[in-house]
């Protein structure tokens, strides 16, 4: 046990240190290079033009892809141990729907054009109708239903996707590229408050996690031996649930649609450090800090000065990462 925990020590700070590298890389990529060790000098130097590439737009994007990508993979980990399914993710549930549907409803409306904070608060309502629809026909006879509650959230995403086309099919043709541009993911976005508070939210839900890290390990084992154990199961599905939910949607609503980083990202940190969720969580954050960060590096530099939707990278990497380890772990399977 003592070797294990020592492990779990060296592998966290390893993530940090390559949280710290992808920060550093992000901070100096891009279309004009700035050397790490000048960083600190042109980050005092408010008048050179380097300076104003850092403060407002790098620092701002690595912020977010810090925030971001940690938060959908902490909500991705949670909810693949509460559903024990490895193949959920937070979008199942139907909240990145809601969210888009809000979205476009702002942007057909035209709210768009009153305050730009109308979108992402249009993105949060609609991944909030989402959650409480969701958790609201989940809950059968005072007991909340872990299968009715995926089924109802697949439902309500399909639903959802219906709704925003058949906006986008009545809407001016303008709107549309702004739509389609929103649903791919993007980390542009340069207001203080709005970065401040996701940083803060996904920390926050983090160490709130942590809180529940001993009914999450016995949650694997079932609903049912988990109440043997003491849990109250229900009780605890019922928080994670709202933590996960409203996490996700904060981040689809700063940055859009930005898939599979809550389902390949815990995924491999589960064959990497095992189902402990003492580890879990940690090391799901720090993992997707790292893997959204360097896909917006990405993003920024594989076409420029033209920058890609980072949703593009991270459902092509994704993709391709997760059929690799589903055909390796076949091959181990028959072997």
């Amino acid at each position: 046990m003592q070797r294990t925990k020592l492990n779990w020590f060296f592998f966290t700070l390893l993530l940090i240190a390559a949280v710290i590298g992808a920060m550093l890389l992000s901070l100096s990529t891009g279309e004009i290079r700035i050397p790490m060790s000048d960083i600190p000098r042109l980050l005092s130097d408010k008048e050179s033009m380097e300076y104003g590439v850092l403060a407002f737009i790098r620092i701002p994007r690595t912020l977010l892809g810090f925030a971001i990508g940690g938060g959908l993979s902490l909500a991705g980990a949670i909810l693949q141990g509460i559903y024990r399914n490895p193949l959920v993710e937070p979008y199942t549930l139907g909240i990145s729907g809601g969210a888009s549907l809000g979205i476009t409803f702002a942007i057909v409306a035209g709210l768009h054009l009153l305050n730009i904070l109308f979108l992402p608060l249009a993105g949060f309502i609609g991944a909030f109708i989402t959650i409480f629809l969701v958790y609201t026909l989940s809950v059968r006879s005072g007991a909340l239903s872990i299968n009715r509650m995926l089924l109802i959230g697949v439902m309500i995403s399909f639903i959802a996707s219906s709704l925003m086309m058949f906006l986008m099919s009545i809407t001016d043709p303008n709107n549309i590229h702004g739509i389609v541009f929103w649903i791919m993911g993007s980390l542009n976005e340069s207001n203080p408050v709005m970065i401040g508070g996701i940083v803060l939210l996904s920390v926050v839900c983090l160490l709130v996690s942590y809180l529940f890290v001993v009914p999450l390990n016995a949650l694997r084992l079932g609903e049912e031996k988990a109440r043997h154990l003491g849990i109250n199961a229900n009780a605890t599905i019922r928080i994670l649930f709202i933590i996960t939910s409203l996490l996700t949607g904060a981040c689809i609503a700063v940055a859009g649609v930005i898939g599979f980083v809550g389902l390949v990202i815990p995924h491999i940190v589960r064959l990497w450090v095992g189902t402990d969720y003492r580890i879990m969580l940690i090391t799901s954050f720090l993992s997707g800090s790292v893997f959204l960060i360097l896909c917006d590096v990405v993003a920024r530099t594989i076409i420029s000065p033209h920058e890609l939707p980072i949703g593009v990278i991270t459902g092509i990497v994704g993709g391709i990462v997760f059929i690799v380890l589903l055909s390796r772990s076949q091959k181990k399977t028959l072997a």
